[in-house]
């Protein structure tokens, strides 16, 4: 009986041994955390902008915010990412999800990426005010 169950363990393990190996890492991650509340902001749009050559912006990635407030997987690192980015967080729905007004509808952070190590861009804020910093 043995003979029969180890291989077949070995084969129905295979399939998640090489996903393993496929995992694909990130080259930018970003995440809000809403100073009014102290907790992460979940559910907010982020859009994820490259300056071209003609100095335009284009869409490249958009995501929302999971329940740590987090995006991790913005621009995958298999290939040269330099360049100047901008993180559009769309604030304005989730201000007023919390009944609160607020003057920042979004909120732009431009920033530029060089080589191949992680760029982690928070953005703490509050209905009225916002910081950003280059976080690890």
């Amino acid at each position: 009986m043995i003979k029969f169950i180890l291989p077949l363990i070995v084969l129905l393990s295979a399939p998640f041994s090489i996903n393993a190996q496929e995992k694909t890492s990130y080259q930018l991650s970003t995440h809000i955390l809403d100073i009014n509340s102290g907790k992460p902001a979940s559910g907010v749009i982020i859009k994820l902008y490259q300056k071209r050559s003609d100095n335009l912006w284009q869409e490249i990635d958009s995501g929302i915010t999971d329940a740590n407030g987090r995006i991790a997987d913005f621009l995958p690192q298999d290939k040269d990412n330099s360049g100047i980015y901008k993180l559009s967080f769309e604030t304005k729905e989730y201000f007023e999800k919390q009944k609160l007004s607020s003057i920042y509808p979004y909120v732009d952070v431009v920033f530029q990426i060089e080589g191949n190590s992680h760029y982690h861009i928070p953005l703490t804020m509050s209905a009225n005010g916002y910081a950003t910093y280059r976080g690890n």
